[in-house]
This record gives C-alpha cells, sequence and structure tokens, in this order.
C-alpha cells in the first residue's frame, strides 16, 4: 500500500534581489521515508530547508505539508513539522529539561502531556543521563540530541534537519546517524548534509541539487540496481575501434588490460552481443562484469563547483 505523501514541494524558487538561489525544485516525501538532500556548500540547501519550514518565503512555488498548504495556512502546517537548524537555538543557562518543557509549551503541547512527551523525548534522544544538567556544560554532540527532541517532542509527521552531524566527532556522529535511522521508522525525515556517507548509511532517498536546482532524484535502492556499464577483458588482444563498432554499445573506454563499456539502451542486450561476437570472432572473453554506479561517482560527475554559503 502506497504511503501517504506527507511533504509535496512543487517549483519552488528563491530570488534575493537578481540573485536565483534556489530554482525550479520539487520535493516528495512519503511516510516512513529517509530523504538525503545532497549538494556542496552554497547548492542551496539550507535556503530549501528555511522554505519547507516556513521560516522563508518562496518567491514562487507551492508547500505541501500533510496536506495543508504551508503559505495558506502556516501555523497548522507547522504543527507537523519538526525542525533543527544547523546551530540548534538553545539557552545556555536552561538545563535539558527546562529546555524540552520551554519548547513544549511553545509548541502548544497541553499540560497533562507534556512530561510524558518530554520523557518521550529524552529517551529515544538518549538523554537520560544529563536531563538536570546544563545546556553550557553539554559536549556538541548532546547539544545536537537536544535539538533533536526539541524537534520531535510534540511528534510531528516530518522532521527537517539541517546539517545535523556538522562539527561532530567520528564518534558522536555514529551516535546521531543511529538516532536519525531510527526516528525514519516512525517519522518521515529530510536530511540536508554534503556527507556522502552520510546519506548512504541513513537515507532512504537521494536528491542532489546544484546552484539550486535538483540535478539527480532517486532511491538508492534504484542507484544500486542502475547498471549501465560492464567491464570486460579478453584473452587475445581487441582493438578499441572493433569494440565501437559493436551496435549496443554507446561508449568504450581502455582501462589498463581492460575496458569500460557503456549499453546504448539495455545492459543485457550488451552483454549478449559481446559473448556472441567473441565466439565469432575469437576475442575470447576473459572476464566481464557489471560496473555499478556509486554515490560518489555521480555527485563528482554532476557537481563541479564549490561556493561558500548556502
Amino acid at each position: 500500500m502506497t504511503q501517504q505523501v506527507l511533504v509535496q514541494a512543487t517549483n519552488l524558487q528563491r530570488r534575493f534581489g537578481a540573485n536565483t538561489v534556489v530554482n525550479d525544485l520539487s520535493i516528495t516525501l512519503h511516510q516512513g521515508e529517509v530523504l538525503g538532500l545532497l549538494g556542496p556548500n552554497g547548492a542551496g540547501k539550507s535556503t530549501t530547508m528555511q522554505m519547507l519550514t516556513g521560516n522563508l518565503a518562496p518567491t514562487q512555488g507551492k508547500i505541501l505539508i500533510a496536506d495543508i498548504d504551508l503559505l495558506d495556512s502556516p501555523k497548522e502546517a507547522k504543527q507537523h513539522i519538526g525542525y533543527l537548524p544547523e546551530n540548534p537555538p538553545l539557552y545556555q543557562d536552561m538545563t535539558v529539561y527546562e529546555t524540552l518543557l520551554y519548547c513544549a509549551k511553545l509548541r502548544g503541547v497541553a499540560r497533562n502531556k507534556r512530561k510524558a512527551q518530554i520523557d518521550t523525548a529524552i529517551q529515544r534522544c538518549h538523554l537520560e543521563d544529563v536531563r538536570k544538567r546544563l545546556i553550557a556544560n553539554l559536549s556538541k554532540g548532546y547539544k545536537q540530541r537536544v535539538g533533536i527532541a526539541q524537534a520531535i517532542l510534540h511528534e510531528p509527521s516530518v522532521i527537517i534537519l539541517d546539517e545535523p552531524t556538522s562539527g561532530l566527532d567520528p564518534i558522536q556522529i555514529k551516535k546521531i546517524r543511529i538516532l536519525i535511522r531510527e526516528l525514519g521508522d516512525d517519522h518521515s525525515v529530510i536530511l540536508s548534509t554534503h556527507r556522502l556517507p552520510e546519506v548512504k548509511m541513513i537515507c532512504d532517498k537521494v536528491q542532489i541539487i546544484d546552484a539550486g536546482t535538483t540535478v539527480f532524484k532517486d532511491s538508492l535502492q534504484a542507484l544500486e540496481n542502475n547498471v549501465s556499464q560492464v567491464i570486460v577483458s579478453f584473452a587475445n588482444k581487441v582493438s578499441l575501434d572493433n569494440i565501437r563498432a559493436l551496435t549496443e554499445v554507446e561508449d568504450v573506454a581502455q582501462d589498463d588490460q581492460s575496458y569500460i563499456l557503456t549499453a546504448k539502451s539495455d545492459l543485457q542486450a550488451l552483454i549478449d552481443q559481446l559473448c556472441q561476437t567473441s565466439v565469432e570472432k575469437g576475442w575470447k572473453v576473459a572476464e566481464i562484469s557489471p560496473l555499478k554506479k556509486s554515490l560518489e561517482s555521480i555527485f563528482l560527475n554532476l557537481v563541479h563547483k564549490d561556493s561558500g554559503g548556502n
């Protein structure tokens, strides 16, 4: 059964004067999905996140949160959103519990439900040992967890996290990633990051943006299954011209003693033609194996600049 669409952003554009930061960007997120919004610095990720959370109005475009128009009914739509900006807005002189109680009041959580929902958020974010400590005395990893706790304590259906592991050490990063993956079981999550391993470890879907425009969008499973190249080597010498002459070959590149072949349309058709021609012409295929695209190769092929700020 198809899960409910909880975020539907269509043809978003954001201009600052003559500068277009986000252009014709669309995002779809279903219940229970974790989407990785990936891009280099300056790609427009944070601007997109601010529009999706209602903190910045798009110049044009439409945003629906749980079928509620964010621009027409912002207060109602925002009840379905939990947001962690890159730098959590935490009062340093409050304890963890006081911070979450304050946020619960701001979120309109009913008085008789506050303690239970705060306790649940503390438990889910593994903050039991620091609930009475001042925010000022916490490590950055714990502060990030407090930031996530305030984002989920009103039980939103959509959680939006902007660079949640920025500035953390490897141990803290691992713990935050585990937490986000757990949240994805019950919520829909949009995760903004420029870390490729983060997307592969946490996300179900990836959307790469560059210069404010989507340049790639697919599920990680589809990415893993998307194979259009094979690497092949021969026992006998075969010229590049002979391989290029194959009607199913779109492109060919030599890699040491092997060749990387790109299929024109269907990879299996290329493999079948290659095997048949090898038998007919005595090429003697020594090895042939699919060459899967990696997220790294797609990212590097699509993104060619790194500018400051986003």
